[in-house]
């Protein structure tokens, strides 16, 4: 089963849920005090009755602070489950405000450890100083658990929002990140060349959108897959959204398809 991890000021939730509903896949909605200890006895959950957990898009806790900062910190009050379940071979994933929430607590980029005590990865304020909301392109540069079904280098059309989108990281991580094949995709404009904006649409280091972790099975994308699930979603005629086969890959990965 599948968790929708959610908070005050998530709000993309339901489209999460309702793909891998449509896809005939196990999911609950839990509200991070479920899984912090925080609720009542009888609503609690632990972590491990789940195969996977999913953080959603959104403006957790208004994002003050800055955006995902205090959906982090709180989840690293179970950094060390959190720790032993990605160590276990589950997935995390979190899509625009699941991506920075997932940088705040330290899962992203898990190059010097699974998870680490600070940030090594910033979603700063796009270089346009305003919220970003429009279909980009993304070329799928290297496959991870969340994309088995993508085809490398294939050129797909995914909606953004976000006003915190810029990805910023140290030399050092940037390298290991490209040596490590960890940039999943990267912005690029029509023809499937990289470009600055608008096709870059926050100013992101070297165009990238998506990364996951060394082993694959932590995930974080600026872009909204669950947006695109279905084709009449897309401004352009398609058979299939093109955000589908997002969700069929992480369920080919948990019920270890071939």
């Amino acid at each position: 089963m599948i968790a929708i991890l959610r908070m005050e000021g998530t709000n993309n939730e339901d489209d999460i849920y309702n793909a891998f509903a449509a896809l005939k896949y196990p999911v609950e909605m839990v509200h991070l005090k479920q899984f912090t200890g925080e609720a009542k006895q009888e609503l609690q959950r632990n972590i491990f009755d789940y195969e996977g957990i999913m953080i959603p898009g959104g403006f957790s806790a208004g994002d003050y602070v800055r955006a995902g900062a205090i959906f982090g910190a709180r989840l690293k009050k179970i950094s060390k489950e959190l720790k032993e379940f990605v160590k276990e071979g589950r997935i995390i994933g979190g899509i625009c405000n699941g991506f920075q929430v997932l940088t705040e607590v330290g899962l992203l980029p898990g190059i010097d450890d699974i998870i680490v005590s600070k940030p090594q990865i910033s979603l700063a304020v796009n270089d346009s100083a305003k919220f970003e909301c429009r279909h980009v392109f993304l070329k799928h540069e290297n496959k991870c658990f969340f994309t088995e079904k993508y085809e490398k280098n294939e050129i797909i059309q995914v909606p953004i929002a976000h006003a915190e989108g810029k990805f910023i990281t140290s030399k050092r991580i940037l390298e290991e990140l490209k040596e490590n094949n960890q940039i999943i995709f990267r912005y690029v404009n029509r023809a499937g060349n990289y470009a600055g904006y608008p096709f870059n649409p926050n100013g992101s280091m070297e165009n990238i959108a998506a990364i996951s972790n060394l082993e694959g099975n932590v995930f974080g994308m600026m872009p909204h897959p669950e947006r695109v699930f279905y084709p009449y979603l897309h401004q352009e005629k398609k058979k299939v959204g093109d955000g589908r086969r997002f969700f069929e890959s992480i369920i080919k990965y948990l019920r270890r398809e071939v």
